[in-house]
């Protein structure tokens, strides 16, 4: 809480200064014409004292326009350096929790007359500890990678988005020890994307993955898949989870972002998931945006893909 209030007191005093800053420059320039149009009515070189008028009030209106851009640039800097002490925060919670069960179970499997049961346990808890790890790394590198990636670095291949789907509800299944029933897949087999799989398999498994994270068990998570008109696809994954207030809907992408919800920061996260969808989809040619009508009523992300067809079954 002290931390929020020094960084939210960090980003007002550059933004009361500029305003101020901004108000005397324009108070200034509404007088010096105001004085210069008195002068210019009683002068007989009316020619250039207009001239002097219309040059003065240029250079007024530029220094305004570069006080103004300081003071967003400004505003935006310290608001990143907020994100990325959140992220850090985070990267030390993520980072410690694993490692410290990790510890814990290697000390427990040290004792004597530990039951086969027990050491299978425990085994069981530092393999989802090491997936945990490994997801977290995978995230914070792609999200890096993704910040230098250009335009046009994909691998196209034919994709069934079906099987694709599957494999990635599966693995979602496994992570959060979720029920067949809990994820839902409605993808027609015969639904092909030319695309890059590993984007493309990175895009859905985040997304069911947060979709069953944000969600009270038992989950109900649905990834639903249909072709639209003009070569495209629209992928949908829907969830009856905790939901986004409508102010958030787009900042939800943004890197290092959490909302600020209770709720949100009772589960695991780093705040480059959606960042990382978002960034992939763009490269992939494709658009994604979240749907929910508010808190407690879940949340549908909805992409939007290219480049579709249909392969016959027959």
């Amino acid at each position: 809480m002290v931390r929020r209030r020094k960084i939210r007191s960090s980003i007002s005093v550059p933004i009361t200064l500029g305003a101020v800053t901004i108000l005397l420059s324009a108070a200034l320039l509404v007088g010096w014409s105001f004085l210069l149009a008195q002068k210019i009515a009683s002068s007989a070189d009316i020619v250039g004292d207009v001239w002097l008028l219309v040059l003065g009030a240029l250079s007024f209106v530029l220094i305004i326009v570069v006080l103004v851009l300081f003071v967003i640039s400004l505003a935006r800097g310290i608001i990143e350096v907020r994100k990325q002490d959140t992220f850090i925060d985070s990267v030390t919670h993520e980072l410690k929790s694993p490692l410290a069960s990790l510890q814990l179970c290697l000390e427990t499997l040290d004792r004597e007359g530990l039951e086969g049961a027990d050491r299978e346990h425990l085994r069981a808890m530092m393999l989802d500890d090491v997936d945990r790890l490994r997801s977290f790394i995978d995230d914070v590198l792609e999200a890096n990678r993704l910040s230098y990636a250009r335009p046009g670095m994909l691998n196209l291949s034919d994709v069934s988005l079906s099987e694709l789907a599957q494999d990635c509800a599966q693995s979602v299944r496994v992570r959060h020890k979720l029920e067949l029933r809990e994820v839902l897949i409605d993808v027609d087999s015969d639904l092909v994307v030319s695309t890059d799989r590993a984007a493309l398999e990175i895009v859905v498994k985040n997304l069911i993955d947060n979709a069953a994270k944000y969600s009270d068990r038992p989950a109900r998570v649905e990834v639903i898949a249909r072709r639209e008109a003009d070569r495209k696809v629209m992928l949908e994954v829907r969830d009856s989870g905790i939901g986004i207030d409508r102010k958030n809907l787009k900042r939800v992408f943004h890197r290092f972002y959490r909302v600020e919800d209770q709720e949100v920061r009772k589960r695991r996260g780093t705040g480059l998931g959606l960042f990382v969808v978002w960034a992939l989809v763009k490269q992939l040619g494709g658009r994604v945006e979240a749907l929910s009508d508010g808190r407690g009523l879940g949340t549908t992300m909805r992409v939007e893909l290219p480049v579709v067809h249909m392969v016959s079954t027959a």
